[in-house]
Order: C-alpha cells, then structure tokens, then sequence
C-alpha cells in the first residue's frame, strides 16, 4: 500500500494513457524519442502492439519517474502545439490535452463526495480534469482527460497519483484494449471482400457468413416469399437489407445493407 511521505510518493506506481493519433511521437524512427523518455525519466515505458488507432501507454516505476516522464510527454506536447501555429491563423494556443485510464472503482475517489476532490484539483493545479460518465468498452476502466499546460499537467498527475494510492482499486480490473478499426466489406459475386487500400482481399470466413444468412435469412417480409431464397424479393430491386456480422468474425460490429442482391449460383 502507498503511503505519502514528507519527501512526496515513495512506491512504484503504474498508470495508463491512451492516445490516439498523438503516438507517433513514440513510435519515432528507431524509437528514439521514448529511448530517450525512458533514460531520462528513469519510467517503464511500453505501448500497446497492433494497428488500432488508438493505442495504450504505460509507464511504471517510481513516482519521481512517472512524474518526469509525464513533463516530458507535456513538453512534447506543446512543441507539436507550437509547431502546428507557426503558420496558423489561430490565435488562441490549444492546451496540451492527455487521457488517462484510471479502474473504474477509484473514479468514486477521485471525484469526492458531491465532486469536492475534483474541485479541489482543478483550483488547486489550474488543469481541467474530466471523468468519463461511461466505462470503456469491455472494460471496467473509465477515462479519465487532463488539459493545461505542461506544468498544471503534471501537477495534476501528481494529486491523482495521491488518491490512486490511498484508495486501490475494488475488485478484479478489466482493463481496456483498443480494437483495431473495421476495414470496410463489400459483396460482390457471392464472396465477400474486406477493403484494404486500393485492394480488395477475400475474406472466406465472412463469405459463408453470407451464404448462411442468405439461405437462413432472420428477415422475412410479410407477404413475400422466392423459392430458393426465402425472405428477398428478386422482383424488388430497392429492397434493402441487413447483415449484422459478430465480433468473433470481424473484431467491433459492422452492419452491411444490400441493396439490389442476385440469388448466389448454387
């Protein structure tokens, strides 16, 4: 259990970012820039593999080191503000923005009764600081968005630090994983096809998917039957209708309307 001494935080502590788009500031030519983080700050620093467009931060170690590395991910930050202004029209500067993603059970902590301790943070650091009413998908893990300057950023981080330490989570934690985004399908002779760049490429499984929900369909008009493929009206082009693929086919949801289908050649 942390505890809080006169020299400030004395544990290791581990807390997660998520960022979208912005981690190309890490993922630098021969990851230089989060080689130089983690030298300098002293932190852990890994971030989530795959394609997502968002991806998962972590930084651990002990909390003099969570709190550089936290200056320096600020500092960058507002370089890349700075930079994007140059030859800007904009007059008023962006804040540096960060998300983090804190279990669900400690939001309650850091809220305060009737939103004291929230209160008592943004006056006390100058950062707004916002909880996310809802959890993140399948996850008991809710964001939690910090913006200032890179000062009141990490001044902020350090009063949150404060109150994950003294009140840990409750229970068993999910935590969040960025999905991949769904690549866009289309049908086309019977097959079906997932868009990758300029190509299309086969995907087999969501083909039988099709075939299966052709023959089997969950949506017969009323009224309307085609021998052979019951439930679509060949005579009516306009007919629309929809596929709902599951997650364990195609990652997150897509819904796919048809429009103008030719019964599939058996």
């Amino acid at each position: 259990e942390g505890k809080v001494s006169e020299g400030g935080l004395n544990v290791t502590l581990t807390i997660r970012l998520l960022m979208h788009g912005k981690v190309k500031h890490f993922l630098s030519p021969k990851g230089e820039t989060v080689k130089k983080m983690r030298e300098e700050s002293g932190a852990r620093i890994n971030i989530s593999e795959g394609t997502c467009p968002e991806r998962i931060v972590t930084i651990t170690g002990p909390t003099d080191a969570i709190f550089k590395a936290f200056s320096m991910i600020a500092l960058k930050f507002e370089e890349d503000i700075n930079a994007s202004m140059t030859n800007s029209t904009v007059t008023s500067k962006p804040p540096v923005t960060l998300r983090l993603v804190v279990p669900a059970s400690q939001c309650g902590s850091l809220i305060g009764k009737g939103g004291s301790k929230i209160k008592e943070i943004r006056e006390s650091t100058g950062a707004q600081v916002q909880v996310a009413g809802d959890m993140l998908p399948n996850s008991t893990e809710r964001a939690v968005t910090i913006s200032g300057t890179p000062d009141a950023i990490i001044q902020c981080v350090k009063q949150i630090c404060v109150v994950m330490l003294e009140s840990p989570p409750k229970g068993a934690t999910i935590p969040y994983r960025p999905k991949p985004a769904s690549a866009p399908i289309i049908f086309a002779g019977g097959q079906a096809f997932t868009i990758q760049g300029q190509y299309a490429i086969p995907h087999p499984d969501l083909t039988k998917l099709h075939q299966l929900a052709m023959q089997h369909p969950p949506f017969t008009p009323l009224g309307q039957t085609t021998p052979g493929f019951p439930g679509l009206d060949a005579t009516t082009p306009t007919s629309s209708h929809e596929l709902t693929i599951p997650n364990d086919v195609s990652g997150p949801i897509v819904r796919v309307s048809f429009s103008s289908l030719t019964p599939l050649q058996q």
